[in-house]
């Protein structure tokens, strides 16, 4: 933006045919601002940059006060149609294509068609432009909040199928008791039949309300995955890169969310590992848990590919992290190789 200003003053300087060349560099100096504020307020630098000329340009008669610089006031019409909201994009474009058509009146009394063709092409260019990178970027937000809503979707799941589980042992438990009652009845009898009334109860609304996230699949009540079973990824010798697994800590009773998380995690990031890192020989896995906190860490020595770098799975990892109240970071190192780094506090958090 700094180099404006001394080209408006250098174009004053040697056009010989502005009729005004004092008062045309100061106007296009000092519209140069309004692209600090282009993307935050469009609408607002729109109407100065394109209403501040009309007015002067009426006010010194009929000559024109616009340079060949000012053409830096596509930028502007460009964040309008790109940044600014529907009703300011009509609103704005309303004044440009007013001030345009003036100008292009003008230019064709002047100087003929050729011209005014150019001006209006450059002028839709910059419009299409915008429209086109805002449909791009809403495109773009709406895969992510795509990706974020499976992931959620597939945590709720797994956090249902634990519980689930939990809680129909419970009533299984219940009903035992329920049954050998009669012959050795005791004081257990009416806490057995609010246990297995509770448990019948939580495990029905809790089926009714993750039955819109499974999209009408039947529960599974098999307990999910722990950290134990990210052993299951080593290999050796077979095609692609080899897999290292360490665990390091106690890592038995780390809750079933944290530990379903772990493995999710470095299933995701091995399989990114597979398909992306070209020329990748290992694979290092290690899971550490200590008294507040499990860690986990994939690393590979491939070649980083720009793919990967833009890939929707590091932000359902980091969606997934995020929701049990942890962190997640991807990126390449700074040799070579790519290192996925998980955080998950011990305890798990509310979902």
């Amino acid at each position: 933006m700094g180099v404006l200003v001394p080209i408006a003053v250098l174009e004053g300087v040697l056009r010989k045919d502005l009729p005004w060349p004092v008062i045309s560099v100061i106007l296009t100096a000092g519209l140069v601002p309004t692209l600090l504020w282009r993307r935050t307020r469009p609408l607002l630098m729109v109407v100065i940059a394109f209403g501040v000329p009309s007015v002067a340009q009426l006010l010194a008669g009929s000559d024109s006060l616009e340079t060949n610089t000012m053409v830096y006031l596509l930028l502007l019409v460009y964040a309008l149609v790109r940044w600014g909201s529907g009703r300011e994009a009509v609103i704005g474009l309303t004044v440009v294509l007013a001030k345009a058509s003036f100008s292009l009146a003008s230019t064709y009394t002047a100087t003929g068609i050729a011209d005014v063709i150019g001006g209006s092409t450059v002028l839709l260019l910059g419009i299409a432009l915008g429209a086109a990178f805002r449909y791009r970027a809403g495109a773009r937000m709406r895969e992510l909040d795509q990706v974020k809503l499976l992931e959620r979707e597939q945590l709720a799941r797994e956090l249902h199928d634990t519980v689930a589980h939990h809680v129909s042992a419970m009533a299984i438990r219940a009903q035992a008791g329920l049954a050998t009652a009669a012959a050795q009845p005791n004081a257990a009898t009416e806490a057995l039949q609010v246990i297995e009334a509770e448990a019948s109860r939580a495990l029905a609304e809790m089926r009714s309300m993750v039955r819109v996230l499974r999209r009408d699949q039947p529960a599974d009540l098999t307990p999910g995955r722990r950290i134990a079973d990210v052993e299951q990824f080593a290999s050796r010798g077979r095609a692609g890169p080899s897999v290292e697994v360490e665990i390091l800590g106690d890592v038995d009773d780390v809750p079933p969310s944290v530990g379903a998380a772990i493995y999710r995690l470095a299933q995701e990031s091995i399989t990114n590992a597979r398909r992306h890192a070209r020329h990748a020989t290992r694979v290092e896995v290690r899971v550490a848990a200590d008294e507040t906190s499990v860690r986990l860490r994939v690393s590979d020595d491939g070649e980083t590919s720009q793919i990967r770098q833009q890939g929707y799975g590091i932000i359902g990892m980091v969606e997934r992290a995020d929701l049990l109240g942890g962190t997640c970071v991807a990126g390449p190192n700074p040799d070579r190789g790519w290192t996925v780094t998980a955080v998950l506090p011990r305890a798990g958090a509310a979902t």
